[in-house]
């Protein structure tokens, strides 16, 4: 059998590789399915409530029990730096190195061609709604057909996140991150709830100390005083799904977030100013028109012969009039408050153009290579720990699930300092598929490797980069 013929195939021995394979089956429709895509209580209007139950609180510091609403379940290591632990401490004899190697190689090729067919389908749905396509316009969409072509992307959409390890943040999370404001983040951002329709995060890798300096938003320095970095919970990916009433689906992945600059990543936001400097700017305005009634209006004034309290209401007006002029600058204004939102615009237009990676129909491209390398993660921890069990994968399957979710969790944690929630069903799963009997691979009539020559480039690997 050839490579070719293999590709023909469409993935017939491929289908056990568990990415619920049901949802590229069916193209469900109609709105009452999104509440259970965006997880439970999603409505805007109880996302509002518990923002706010976090503006009654005193200096929150974390979402209410955020230990058991967020696991990490991303694997901290790369797939070259994973299988160099894996030889060193369960492979080291040549046999078995070489073993290894060349299971991973098979992993390789029986994932690509998956999550390739996986990825053109979901670009297929993703089409008619993409706004950076740039073939030839279609003919539009009325705003319910978008809304359900939207909705379906999205659900095809859950189980790919899923294998990537992403965890979804829960509405308190959101209600949290919308709420509350560091105290270094000097830029800080206000958005209307009322003008979006659904909103959603995603992240992994979270981390908890200084953020990295492109990443950061702020002046490096408060006042005289030079301010020292803080320590920050943020995470080293974070996918966005959005839509306003106006606008369209926003797919966008983001590198280094703190949790409370979630907010900053939405489309429709508005700069504020800061309370803070809010009073210092006020604070100044007052001294000044101080400093200029008592040198000079008080000289004109007396000269005039003009009483106390004449004086007085004059000065009142004065600095009336000016705080109202100075309130209805538009953000543009090169003046006072005004002034300063346009600099903090400039310093978050920097920030995010550090910290975006990848948006709509790139983002798919990035989320299927990353779910393949996940997944090839997983399969190669379940295969390096079942060979070093006693009977291997013999044995009730939740019994040898829980040994592998134990035992790779305990190991994980040793290697890298950060508690990783393994999913060893899924992983052993994986493994199952890949081979027909534990340790018995490639499976009867499986291509050579040594084949793949006869295939171009253009066959085998697919577009896509990491998100």
């Amino acid at each position: 059998m050839t490579v070719l013929c293999w590709l023909r195939l469409r993935g017939q021995r491929l289908a056990m590789l568990h990415v619920a394979r049901g949802v590229w089956g069916s193209r469900v429709r109609g709105w009452p399915l999104l509440p259970a895509l965006l997880g439970p209580a999603r409505a805007l209007s109880s996302l509002a409530a518990k923002m706010g139950e976090y503006r009654k609180m005193w200096n929150p510091t974390e979402p209410r029990d955020w230990a058991q609403q967020y696991r990490e379940r991303f694997i901290p290591f790369s797939r070259e730096q994973l299988l160099r632990l894996l030889i060193q401490e369960f492979h080291s004899s040549p046999a078995e190195k070489t073993a290894l190697e060349e299971f991973s190689a098979h992993v390789d090729f029986c994932t690509l061609f998956h999550y390739h067919h996986i990825l053109t389908r979901l670009q297929a749905l993703y089409d008619p709604i993409n706004p950076d396509r740039e073939t030839l316009d279609q003919p539009s969409l009325t705003d319910p057909q978008r809304l359900t072509n939207e909705q379906e992307v999205l659900l095809a959409l859950g189980p790919l996140l899923a294998q990537a390890n992403f965890s979804p943040l829960s509405e308190d999370a959101l209600a949290y991150a919308l709420v509350v404001h560091h105290p270094q983040d000097e830029v800080q951002v206000t958005i209307n709830l009322d003008q979006y329709i659904y909103m959603q995060f995603w992240a992994l890798g979270q981390r908890v100390g200084q953020m990295p300096r492109k990443s950061s938003v702020g002046s490096k320095r408060r006042f005289f005083l030079k301010s020292s970095p803080a320590q920050r919970r943020y995470f080293k990916r974070v996918v966005l799904a959005a839509r306003t009433k106006r606008g369209h689906l926003v797919l966008k992945s983001f590198k280094d977030t703190p949790l409370e600059g979630l907010e900053q990543l939405l489309p429709e936001l508005k700069v504020r100013t800061p309370t803070l400097q809010r009073a210092l700017l006020n604070l100044t305005l007052v001294v000044s028109g101080v400093a200029v009634f008592v040198n000079v209006g008080m000289v004109v004034l007396t000269d005039l012969k003009v009483g106390t309290s004449l004086l007085l209401l004059f000065f009142a007006a004065f600095m009336g009039l000016r705080a109202s002029k100075v309130a209805k600058l538009p953000p543009s204004h090169p003046q006072m408050f005004g002034q300063q939102r346009s600099v903090q615009a400039l310093e978050l237009a920097h920030m995010l153009y550090y910290r975006s990676t990848s948006n709509n129909s790139e983002l798919l491209s990035a989320l299927a290579l990353r779910a393949q390398d996940e997944h090839a993660k997983e399969a190669l921890l379940a295969h390096s720990f079942l060979t070093r069990r006693p009977g291997g994968a013999g044995g009730p399957p939740e019994e040898t699930s829980q040994w592998l979710q134990s035992e790779v969790e305990n190991w994980l944690l040793a290697q890298s300092g950060c508690e990783v929630t393994f999913d060893g069903t899924r992983a052993l799963g994986h493994l199952q598929a890949l081979t027909p009997g534990t340790g018995k691979y490639p499976p009867p009539g499986f291509p050579k490797l040594d084949s793949l020559d006869t295939v171009t480039h253009s066959q085998v690997v697919p577009s896509g980069g990491n998100p």
